[in-house]
């Protein structure tokens, strides 16, 4: 075989933004090791270039003709650059917020970076992996790198607690998950590509045995700790209290999206034969996640533990869209991942900036906030109010569309419980805006009151200033200015082959007059069908 028959089944084209963002790492490693401690001033910025240039690299690659790559390892489709813009914008963002915040906590900033880009890096491969290897080696470069995020201030005991659960429970799941995908790969007769797993199970007529709904079980397991979802959110808790707060920014957004990208593309492609199974797992951990995260949210007094369970509760409404099962559900859940992006991480921004300047997050300190930090109290304002859901804000459209997609796909009561779990989470968001504003001057908490002079131009604090103003104007303008956003997550669909031939044999099975699909083969697009969409 010669070079350009081994160069054209590679298309190492595909992964042409994940090669921008090592180059980006071996250009921080090799620029910290020549010049140390200066180089800690610009450094974050070179990541932060090389990152955007994955961006571009990423928009260049919309609506590819030929998407696969690696042999069928890999695919570059419109959904996974969406999932893998998500990713590296967070790290964007992730990065604008840690450089004064690892700074002051006296540790290395370019390892930081490094460590974070190679998180960055597992996920936009995880957002992409159509072959069982491919998944299990992105999923371990995320949960080891974010391992070492979680224990980076080695210092802080509560970080090294949080770190050793993160890592004894993060093991657990991971073995969990793979035994999952190796019965896949026994059932299938050794297939390790998702679609020719789906084929290989129809083929030996095993689609309803007790083998497949085993291996179904462990991974929706991996999945679930990956996305936060109860009952397999034990570590999200502690981890989010103990963790620096940039790596929990991080967590929440990054690895949260390429989790649900690898539970739509795992899913949908290798369990074609159970997808009334998962969406029967997947409704009974939507219900745990809304209840059990914004009930107990109430109860928090820690601002870091109370985003926690909203966390846990944010996953369970994206996953009212996956299990809808159809264009808008699909469309819904990138939409409001999108939007979740921009207020999480503006939130998140605004309490590493209060714990910067008072040391602490407990909600309590907050209390006359407005007197002293305007602009700090309307960012974390608009982002607590968007997560709850208050029109016009970005969060209040990404649960419109949620919840609209799963009301035509009838799945009622999950959208009903969906709406009332919505009002009780904006009791404690509410709760933590009123004591910020509301409260008299002779209430102010201790904290309040010895409240540094707001200062912009110390040290790693511009940076954190320009994504406070950033991911706020994108907070309130995303929700006026939603369609853009919808339009993109909904193209995503349109052109991702294999999310259409599932939808397509949903329908074709809710509506038994239309004519059936013959065989797994026909709705789940091969190698070579895909590449010459």
């Amino acid at each position: 075989m010669d070079f350009a028959n081994i160069a054209s089944q590679l298309n190492a084209g595909t992964i042409l933004p994940e090669g921008i963002v090592i180059l980006t790492l071996l250009g921080v490693l090799i620029v910290d090791l020549i010049l140390g401690r200066t180089s800690a001033r610009w450094i974050g910025y070179l990541a932060i270039a090389g990152l955007f240039a994955s961006i571009v690299a990423l928009y260049f690659q919309w609506d590819s003709p030929n998407p696969i790559g690696f042999t069928g390892s890999f695919n570059s489709d419109d959904l996974s650059i969406v999932f893998r813009g998500i990713i590296a914008l967070s790290a964007v963002v992730t990065i604008l917020m840690s450089i004064r915040y690892v700074e002051q906590s006296g540790t290395p900033l370019a390892e930081f970076i490094a460590i974070l880009l190679s998180a960055t890096l597992g996920g936009m491969f995880l957002s992409g992996a159509s072959e069982l290897v491919m998944i299990f080696i992105s999923l371990e470069t995320l949960s080891i790198s974010s391992y070492l995020l979680t224990g980076y201030t080695k210092r802080d005991p509560r970080s090294n607690e949080a770190a050793l659960k993160y890592l004894l429970i993060g093991a657990s799941s991971t073995a969990v998950f793979l035994y999952g995908v190796s019965l896949l790969y026994g059932l299938s007769g050794g297939q390790t590509e998702l679609s020719a797993i789906a084929n290989g199970i129809a083929a030996a007529k095993v689609g309803q045995s007790l083998g497949l709904v085993i291996a179904l079980v462990f991974a929706i397991a991996g999945i679930g700790f990956k996305i936060s979802a109860a009952p397999f959110h034990q570590w999200t808790p502690d981890v989010y209290e103990g963790a620096p707060t940039p790596v929990i920014a991080f967590l929440s957004v990054g690895s949260k999206a390429a989790g649900f990208a690898l539970a739509i593309r795992l899913l949908t492609t290798a369990f074609p034969l159970v997808a009334e199974e998962w969406r029967f797992v997947f409704t009974a951990l939507a219900v745990l996640s809304m209840i059990l995260g914004n009930v107990v949210a109430l109860a928090q007094t820690s601002m870091k533990r109370m985003l926690a369970y909203s966390s846990i509760a944010q996953a369970g409404f994206v996953m009212i869209g996956l299990i809808a099962g159809t264009q808008a559900g699909y469309a819904s859940m990138i939409f409001y991942l999108l939007v979740y992006l921009f207020m999480n991480l503006c939130g998140f921004t605004c309490i590493i900036l209060f714990s910067l300047r008072t040391g602490t997050d407990q909600i309590a300190e907050y209390s006359g906030l407005y007197q002293k930090d305007p602009l700090l109290t309307l960012g974390l304002s608009i982002a607590l109010l968007s997560l709850g859901g208050i029109p016009p804000l970005a969060g209040f459209f990404g649960k419109i569309y949620l919840f609209w997609a799963g009301w035509q796909a009838g799945l009622y009561w999950l959208v009903l419980l969906g709406l009332v779990t919505t009002v009780v989470s904006i009791y404690y968001y509410i709760r933590v805006v009123k004591m910020m504003v509301v409260k008299e001057p002779h209430e102010m908490s201790d904290a309040v009151k010895n409240y540094p002079e707001v200062r912009w131009d110390l040290p790693g604090l511009r940076p954190l200033q320009v994504g406070l103003v950033i991911t706020l104007i994108a907070t309130s303008v995303a929700g006026i200015l939603s369609n853009p956003l919808f339009t993109l997550a909904n193209n995503s669909i349109s052109n991702t082959p294999f999310l259409q031939a599932t939808i397509n044999r949903n329908v074709k099975a809710e509506n038994p007059l239309l004519p059936k699909l013959d065989s797994v083969s026909q709705s789940q697009p091969s190698v070579d069908s895909t590449a010459k969409i």
